[in-house]
């Protein structure tokens, strides 16, 4: 059985009242049977399937025969067997005499080894292949059949051997004439496994006792150590010592303060309890009281759940809304925010911008792949243009090509051009499975493979310099210590009287002051210029392929993309000195940590994915989109969503984890290294809704003659969506 931090893993027996007929979860390799697979039973020892198969995959667990360390269950059961095996090839005729050395030995794992190869050594056996002395002159040959005569000792009918392993010559020798030439055939690491794997008890080592019963080793504890320990139940205990009661009695009676007497402690053994192990924290979740004892855990704020979509299509709403912000360069598809695609899937109008752009940057995708699957995309692509009229005979071309039953049932409404007729929950799966039929193209993996390499080139970039940094500042501790060694040197010991060599000595100084300065100081610059030419040449190959704003904010981006296309070229024509001499002026002056941000920054806008902060207990998933300033929560079913937007309730959210369980401990970490984005996020969310309440309230202020524009009213913005990325 392999080890778990040095001891015996035991296996959990099966669940009670466990009927024939119920669906249960067995584990491969040690045939355990659980009920539950992720969630655990009210039972402590039942625990959960899916915890018992990931312990079961880490390298935590010791083969008991080898002694291998940071192994899988199944490859520790594998070595064992292997050992096992090997172990078997020892004769039969040795195996008991390593069994009396080995019981109730106090020896080390390594000593006690050391001693079986030592007294095996005059231990010969009928059919053992050893050297015996002829003519003075060791000689190859096999034992067939042992001599004994009353007391003395036994002599050995020996069969010298020929090259073939044939006997040609036959003798009687004793055994001083035999030898095991060089060493023991059998190694030390051998006989190490042989004791493991022949043991339940080490230290005093015990032999199992079905190879003791068959090899008639004794059992009886020896005296030395009979004092020491006892077998309970098959298994070697030690005993503990008895303490003198009387003396006990009086050490542990105490006075209360008004003098009265307080109960005697009663000693953990006359009561037969122990005191329970200390519990490692972090533990599993749900094996923590609902209820914590620590006062500083608070109650688990409400999220809200005012959402304009059905509650089940909000899973779909954020997952399509976020394809398309992540992957909207590649898709040619200008962002737009998350109220906005909310209000445009419920709006009942057929043409609105926002929803037809969505579905043409989905479509072009899709034509410009290479595959034939959609060939009737590709044929009406051909004789017009995606457009506001006839963007929905693109979408009904694309309904009858996958052929979803749920889906090509609106086929009809959609031809009809009632198209905002349709359920919100339509809608998203239309575009659900467009997004899913996308993610499966081969261009579209292309460009995921691109984005990965640019992140890779900035990773590079980062580690390049940082190695570069550490490398400067070793050169600059040299440069230091060399500068102290050589002031020390010239330092004058005696102080001279003349003022003439006084002024020798000071010009000199100064002099070797300026040398050391401008040594020191130029190569250091260009140390520092080239560095930063290596960067630059790295940093623009990559971010001038995918036209990304690297060196804007993100809170400026959308600002400043309006004027990209036309920049984009004059940037170009004007890389001058100037320009480039300013760029190095800038990364020279940047700090070791503030150049780290920036390399943060930078991957953090190649979004290959979102994946979430955590988990609470209740298994509920906590997900934070950057470019929304809002902290979604879904439920363990993906049934039922909501949201926090303040930090108060980030703040209450945060103090309601009990850091005692892995999932709320994971999910805290995580909350705390966004902790400052999250709550700028909150923020400036919470000043747009302020600002467009503001204006809201003053476009009902107007008077009812004057009737207001519509881009003055934020309830309206997402029908005035332009992509501004749009291919021509």
């Amino acid at each position: 059985m392999p080890l778990l931090k040095k001891k015996p893993h035991k296996l959990l027996e099966p669940p009670k009242n466990l009927q024939p007929q119920e669906l249960v979860f067995q584990v491969r390799l040690t045939k355990e049977i659980f009920r539950d697979y992720q969630y655990p039973s009210s039972s402590i020892t039942n625990r959960m399937y899916l915890k018992r198969i990931n312990l079961y995959r880490q390298r935590v667990w010791t083969c008991k025969s080898t002694g291998k360390t940071s192994l899988t269950y199944e490859e520790a059961l594998d070595s064992e067997k292997l050992a096992s095996k090997k172990v078997q090839t020892l004769p039969r005729e040795l195996v008991a005499p390593a069994l009396r050395i080995i019981q109730f030995s106090t020896l080390s794992l390594k000593d006690l080894a050391d001693t079986i190869a030592t007294e095996l050594q005059t231990c010969f056996f009928a059919g053992a292949e050893l050297y015996g002395n002829r003519d003075g002159e060791s000689h190859p040959c096999r034992i067939l059949n042992i001599l004994t005569d009353g007391d003395s000792e036994p002599q050995y009918e020996v069969g010298f051997l020929d090259k073939d392993k044939e006997i040609n010559e036959k003798a009687v020798l004793s055994g001083e004439d035999l030898s095991w030439k060089k060493k023991f055939p059998f190694s030390r690491n051998f006989l190490k496994s042989f004791i493991r794997e022949s043991t339940c008890h080490s230290i005093p080592w015990v032999v199992n006792e079905y190879l003791a019963k068959a090899h008639g080793i004794t059992r009886n504890i020896p005296k030395e150590l009979k004092g020491k320990y006892v077998f309970q139940n098959g298994e070697l205990v030690q005993q503990r010592k008895q303490e003198d009661k009387t003396g006990r009695d009086k050490g542990k009676r105490k006075r209360a303060e008004g003098g009265s007497h307080v109960a005697e402690e009663t000693d953990k053994e006359t009561n037969g309890t122990e005191e329970e192990p200390p519990i490692n924290y972090p533990i599993e979740d749900s094996l923590l009281p609902l209820e914590p004892d620590d006062a500083n855990i608070t109650q688990c704020p409400s999220p809200s759940r005012d959402f304009s979509v059905p509650m089940d299509c909000v899973g779909d709403l954020l997952m399509v809304w976020d394809f398309c912000s992540s992957f909207g360069r590649q898709l040619h598809l200008w962002r737009f925010s998350l109220e906005d695609f909310e209000n445009a899937l419920c709006h009942k109008e057929s043409n609105l911008v926002l929803i037809m752009e969505v579905h043409a940057c989905l479509f072009r995708f899709l034509i410009n792949e290479g595959d034939d699957t959609f060939k009737a995309l590709k044929r009406r692509s051909r004789k017009s243009k995606i457009t506001l009229i006839t963007w929905t005979e693109f979408l009904c071309d694309f309904l009858d090509s996958v052929d979803i039953p749920d889906l090509c049932c609106d086929v009809g409404t959609i031809k009809r051009g009632h198209y905002g007729l349709l359920d919100p929950s339509v809608k998203l799966r239309i575009l659900r499975e467009l997004v899913n039929q996308i993610a499966e193209t081969m261009l579209f993996k292309g460009e995921v493979d691109e984005l990965l390499e640019q992140r890779h080139a900035l990773g590079a970039a980062r580690r390049e310099e940082a190695l570069a940094e550490a490398k400067q500042k070793r050169k600059e501790k040299e440069r230091s210590k060399i500068g102290e060694e050589a002031r020390k040197k010239n330092s004058p010991q005696v102080i001279e009287s003349s003022e003439d060599s006084k002024m020798k000595e000071s010009t000199e100084g100064e002099t070797k002051m300026e040398n050391g300065s401008v040594s020191s100081g130029k190569p250091e610059k260009s140390e520092k210029r080239l560095m930063a030419n290596v960067y630059l040449r790295k940093h623009k190959k990559h971010m001038t392929d995918t036209k990304s704003t690297s060196k804007e904010k993100v809170e400026k981006e959308e600002e400043e993309a309006e004027s990209e296309e036309g920049e984009e070229e004059e940037e170009e024509e004007e890389k001058g000195k100037s320009s480039s001499e300013d760029e190095k002026g800038t990364l020279e002056m940047r700090g070791p940590e503030q150049r780290r941000q920036y390399y943060e920054r930078e991957m953090e806008k190649i979004v290959i994915r979102t994946n979430t902060l955590g988990k609470d207990r209740n298994y509920n998933r906590y997900w934070w989109f950057r470019s929304n300033g809002r902290i979604f929560v879904e439920d363990s079913d993906c049934k039922e969503w909501g949201y926090y937007t303040s930090k108060e309730e980030l703040d209450a959210l945060m103090g309601s984890l009990n850091r005692k369980g892995e999932r709320e401990l994971s999910l805290h970490t995580q909350l705390e290294k966004f902790y400052d984005r999250i709550c700028s996020t909150l923020q400036k969310r919470a000043k747009d809704i302020a600002h467009n309440i503001e204006m809201e309230e003053a476009v009902v202020r107007r008077s009812s003659r004057v009737k207001a524009p519509l881009h003055e009213n934020p309830a309206s913005a997402f029908q005035r969506y332009v992509n501004k990325w749009k291919e021509d």
